[in-house]
């Protein structure tokens, strides 16, 4: 007899999260950086945000280091891969878990309320843009290593 529903899906949450932790670990190992309790915190408060977060809104869900200590750790994040940073559409700073974590993915930026949402193509238009890319690189004698797509504008509530 197989395990309820349930406890399947906790098993495998939980194993999502252990991955998350070790990618992290790993490269903060590998650039001789510790995975400290506050940096640990940081990576479950952006997994579990599940979009791209300011540090206001990640002290919002309880974060328990002072902002100032959320910003140096951050970028110290940053620095070996672990998350990456996106300009929204006001004056803060968002972060959200490398792509290696969380997939391939654009971001839709909203230039009056600053929200960000990642979206994702078909196969199809991603790799149609894959092609385009790789063909104005190539006349450009440039060699892309991968692409990132935000589009800025304004969602209807904000029109």
């Amino acid at each position: 007899m197989s395990p309820a529903p349930e406890i399947e899906a906790e098993a495998e949450a939980e194993a999502e999260t252990q991955a998350v932790h070790d990618f992290a670990g790993q490269r903060l190992r590998d650039a001789e950086q510790m995975y400290t309790k506050g940096r640990r915190e940081l990576v479950m408060l952006l997994y579990e945000y599940g979009r791209p977060a300011t540090i206001l809104q990640l002290l919002d869900q309880g974060a328990t280091l002072t902002q100032s200590s959320m910003y140096r750790n951050m970028v110290d994040l940053e620095t070996v891969g672990v998350v990456q940073k996106i300009a929204g559409g006001d004056d803060r700073a968002r972060y959200e878990l490398a792509e290696e974590l969380i997939g391939h993915h654009h971001h839709l930026i909203c230039e009056s309320c600053g929200l960000v949402r990642d979206v994702t193509l078909e196969t199809e238009p991603e790799c149609t843009l894959d092609k385009a890319f790789d063909t104005l690189a190539e006349a450009e004698g440039f060699v892309t290593t991968h692409h990132t797509v935000d589009l800025f504008g304004l969602y209807s509530t904000c029109r």
